[in-house]
């Protein structure tokens, strides 16, 4: 059976022990990335929406550090958004700058009514670079 590791990045927000939950699970060469919010150190969302998304992405670039990944490891992106009508270009925007060249991640996107107080969420899968 593979071991589980947990993963946190180096200035973990609050919402981690708030919540009880582990940033990333490393299992074997994958990495599963917990829903990654624009939270503050605090805990708190930020309140402007294209930085929240902003905030959300860098939090999971910390993470992915932490388990010596990149954004280029990412293979499976899933988001979820309060109001897909209305975010989606700001949030196309934003992915496309951070994605920038093929061959790009699977992606899902799912509109949800509740996140928390947050209106975007972003969780990865992605495999773990060998140390050759």
């Amino acid at each position: 059976m593979t071991q589980r590791t947990a993963i946190f990045p180096a200035k973990r927000h609050a919402l981690y022990e708030a919540h009880g939950y582990s940033a990333a699970i490393r299992s074997g060469d994958l990495l599963f990335v917990s829903g990654q919010v624009g939270s503050r150190e605090d805990g708190t969302p930020e309140p402007d929406f294209a930085a929240q998304v902003r905030l959300a992405f860098a939090n999971l670039e910390a993470t992915l550090a932490a388990a010596g990944c990149t954004f280029d490891d990412i293979v499976d992106v899933t988001t979820f958004h309060t109001d897909p009508e209305t975010q989606f270009e700001t949030i196309t925007a934003i992915k496309n700058e951070i994605f920038a060249q093929t061959p790009y991640p699977n992606w899902t996107a799912l509109g949800v009514n509740w996140l928390a107080g947050f209106d975007f969420e972003i969780k990865v899968i992605a495999r773990i670079p060998s140390k050759a």
